[in-house]
């Protein structure tokens, strides 16, 4: 047997990966699981967007290779939605580049940036995507705390007080993954100082910002971000129920954009053109539309919170986003509990813990569920506590 890379050592299979194996397995042996642990959006999206797919099927160029860059039509609506929904201006011919996915994006940032032996400031707890990338590029992810005690926010004081000189990228994500904290102009201000203090690429992962959030934040909103060391990531997975589709978006410094498109056109040859098409039209959605998504999520999370409180977890505050994150009672192991309610009720969540050991103490509950099967997951849980 041929072996490994070395650096697969230090990188695990994706747990969700590991874990929704077993629980097809269940459902195939007839159990009725009902999977509250991932946020892939049930939802349909937007009328226009199918229909957009399906006229540019029959386009002459529909099957043939695309532009690394992806359609100008595209990287227009992307520009054009930063300016509609953030009040922020980007050139769409040389800060945006459009995803197969935000997640690729992290990989292919890490890739342009990353040395063997650099250092990347990574949240704890945080997407879990940001270690692996680190790992399999030969740098090692530090991890700064972010803890309910200081709202979910970096400690940047203590941080001014490590050695920073090995450090290359800084990873944040808000509003913020697991917790739904939003995130502020405040935080962001201070993250940009610090960054350029230290010659730090900070990159803001913003895919959950149209999810319940009042204010639309984007790191691009606050001074001379886009002529700074900083790039942000988005997507249309969350905000249109297009997960499976894979659209994402990178925006900023055009500088820094033009070393992730090195990477980017050695590693695909560009998105299929209906797909194209149909983030074209999601990009160009009206008002209407989101308010309506919204209600279905407000309802699914007061749902949520009851089906959390009768098993004896404590909601967080929570402003927005896909999930319900919420605090276990002392001594519970949070592994142990998502197994003892997968095995016993038929119900799947995530534990706290896959996002960073600040995450241990916690569980998360997806609203990706529809309201007809929250309310049997609260009628399960009731009669767990009755009995």
């Amino acid at each position: 047997m041929i072996t490994p890379a070395d650096k697969l050592n230090e990188v695990k299979e994706y747990y969700f990966a590991t874990k929704l194996r077993e629980v097809k397995s269940l459902i195939n042996q007839g159990k009725p699981i009902i999977n509250a642990g991932i946020g892939s959006p049930d939802l349909q999206p937007p009328a226009a967007v199918n229909e957009a797919l399906i006229d540019a099927l029959n386009d002459e160029r529909a099957h043939q290779y695309q532009s690394y860059l992806g359609l100008p039509e595209l990287r227009e609506a992307m520009s054009n939605f930063y300016a509609r929904h953030y009040n922020v201006r980007l050139d769409p011919a040389s800060e945006v580049i459009p995803l197969m996915g935000s997640k690729e994006g992290i990989l292919h940032i890490s890739m342009s940036f990353l040395n063997k032996g650099d250092q990347v400031l990574v949240p704890n707890p945080g997407y879990p995507t940001y270690s692996s990338a680190t790992r399999l590029c030969e740098a090692t992810p530090i991890y700064y705390n972010l803890i309910d005690e200081n709202d979910w926010m970096p400690d940047l004081e203590s941080l001014q007080s490590q050695d920073l000189s090995k450090v290359k990228i800084m990873w944040v994500n808000y509003p913020h993954m697991p917790t739904g904290v939003a995130g502020s102009s405040q935080v962001f201000a201070q993250l940009i100082v610090f960054c350029q203090k230290h010659d730090i690429l900070l990159v803001n992962d913003n895919p959950y910002s149209f999810l319940g959030y009042d204010k639309k934040i984007s790191i691009h909103q606050f001074t001379n971000s886009r002529n700074a060391q900083v790039l942000e990531l988005n997507s249309v997975s969350k905000t249109f129920n297009m997960a499976g589709w894979r659209v994402g978006m990178l925006t900023g410094n055009a500088t820094l954009i033009k070393e992730v498109l090195k990477v980017k056109t050695n590693m695909d040859s560009g998105m299929f053109y209906p797909v194209q098409k149909g983030a074209i039209a999601a990009l160009k959605t009206e008002d209407d539309w989101y308010a309506t998504q919204l209600e279905i999520y407000r309802e699914r999370r007061s749902k949520m919170v009851e089906v959390a409180k009768a098993l004896g977890c404590e909601p967080i505050k929570q402003e927005g986003g896909l999930f319900v994150f919420c605090k276990l009672p002392v001594g519970i192991d949070d592994k142990q509990f998502v197994d003892d309610l997968l095995h016993e009720h038929d119900i799947f969540i995530a534990p706290g813990s896959i996002f960073g050991s600040n995450g241990a103490r916690y569980v998360r509950f997806s609203l990706c569920v529809k309201i007809e099967d929250i309310e049997i997951m609260l009628d399960r849980v009731s009669k767990k506590v009755q009995a």
